[in-house]
């Protein structure tokens, strides 16, 4: 017979507030911007503030805090209100205004002189073309779909691969680089290497290259200098600006003093609309069903408010900190980076370390020395010959400094490499070295050598 029995254990559950809290603080600034459009126009009760009324709406402010929100709400004591301190900025057509890697290609195929039907099947190769600008889909089964022939296909992703940027659209790097120079140069060996020994490139067996077409290493250099030149990846740079990162913080120095801000003058600002407010506060007992509509769309919107605001305040607890203990960096010394783990800043502020860790991830910060992610602050210690502790982003340096210094006509092996880092006073292992070198992107020493003169 089956026994009953009670268990009694602890749970840890996020309240709504805490989930939309922790759903805003992963998110970098760009991603945030299109959330905040998408509660935008999924929430009837959120409205854009407009700049110009901005007086009218602090006096609003002013009534509403009088206004019965807690059978709504409970707003947490340390809760702050956000900051009016906005740019007059048209948000949303800014954004309307953005055309991305695919639309451009869209335009450009809008001023062909096509056939209805081959404009759908160019644009289902269009809109099968990834980021880094190549062709993700067979032709085969897209002629099957569009049921045509496999050759039309063919025919039209020629003209595609003719756009700017030219070699999109392209299956594979040898076509990418192959559609390039015939359009760019006249050199007839450089072509050759692409078309015939493109293997024999791409592992930088050079004189393997040379010896089969029987050219002088003059000649070699510059074909392989005009391939070099080639763009490997024509979409990179294009879709959605991916080529360069948008920082979520500005640090500047002003007067001598280091200054922390947000780079969230584009924000669209929003608020609860007045109309929707006072539709709720007026009660009509025989519309419940509204009640309660209004009732969880401000509720929401409350949320989403109060979440951005303390998300603010997140970050940029994390932001000062970092400037407190990479002190060094920020005076102007930007390679001397110390030992930095999550949980060092964790305590610091009394946050928990997944908090610190959202907050890091994927954003980055302006600094009068450039753009940098947040991680670039962290490393893990390692002890040196001398017993001082020093962050592994200085050896990760010492190894690319000592790599661009080396022979490119016989680079270093890992090995040596190893031997080099020893004498500056770090005993690190081979093994090591090559995954620091891996995590840099940097070839092994075989695919280092270089074609010299």
């Amino acid at each position: 017979m089956s026994k009953l029995s009670q268990i009694q254990e602890q749970k840890q559950k996020l309240s709504p507030q805490q989930i939309v809290f922790t759903t805003l603080l992963q998110l970098n600034v760009e991603d945030l911007e299109k959330k905040i459009i998408k509660e935008l126009e999924e929430n009837p009760v959120l409205e854009l503030v407009d700049i110009n009324l901005k007086s009218d709406l602090e006096n609003e402010n002013k009534e509403t805090d009088d206004k019965d929100w807690e059978e709504m709400n409970d707003v947490d004591d340390e809760y702050i209100k956000p900051s009016l301190n906005k740019n007059n900025f048209d948000f949303i057509s800014f954004q309307k205004q953005k055309n991305t890697f695919t639309e451009n290609l869209i335009m450009q195929l809008e001023q062909l002189n096509l056939t209805k039907d081959d404009k759908i099947i160019a644009e289902s190769l269009i809109w099968n073309i990834n980021d880094e600008g190549y062709l993700l889909a067979d032709l085969e089964l897209i002629a099957e779909r569009m049921e045509v022939e496999v050759s039309k296909v063919e025919k039209l992703l020629k003209i595609i691969q003719k756009f700017e940027p030219l070699g999109v659209g392209s299956r594979n790097l040898k076509e990418c680089l192959n559609i390039q120079i015939n359009k760019k140069t006249k050199n007839i060996l450089s072509k050759e290497i692409i078309k015939n020994h493109f293997d024999d490139f791409s592992n930088k067996r050079f004189n393997k290259i040379q010896m089969k077409l029987n050219c002088s290493s003059e000649e070699l250099n510059k074909a392989i200098n005009i391939i070099s030149s080639l763009n490997p990846k024509p979409g990179d740079g294009s879709q959605n600006n991916s080529n360069f990162a948008i920082p979520d913080l500005i640090v500047d120095e002003i007067e001598g003093k280091l200054v922390v801000s947000l780079n969230d003058g584009n924000f669209p600002e929003i608020k609860i609309s007045p109309v929707y407010q006072e539709m709720f506060f007026t009660k009509n007992n025989n519309e419940k069903k509204l009640d309660k509509f209004l009732k969880d769309k401000i509720e929401s919107a409350n949320w989403l408010i109060q979440a951005i605001q303390k998300r603010e305040i997140t970050i940029m607890k994390v932001m000062n900190e970092i400037i407190k203990i990479q002190s060094d960096f920020f005076e102007g010394k930007i390679r001397s980076i110390k030992p930095l783990i999550l949980k060092d800043i964790a305590d610091k502020i009394n946050m928990d370390i997944s908090t610190v860790s959202r907050v890091t991830n994927g954003k980055y910060v302006q600094t009068p020395w450039g753009v940098y992610e947040l991680k670039h602050f962290f490393s893990d210690k390692l002890i040196n010959n001398y017993g001082e502790k020093v962050s592994t982003k200085n050896i990760k340096l010492l190894i690319e400094d000592i790599i661009k210094k080396e022979d490119k006509n016989n680079p270093l092996s890992d090995e040596i490499i190893s031997k080099l880092v020893y004498e500056k006073g770090f005993t690190i292992a081979r093994r090591t070295i090559s995954k620091y070198r891996e995590q840099l992107n940097i070839p092994i020493a075989r695919l280092r050598r270089m074609l010299v003169n």
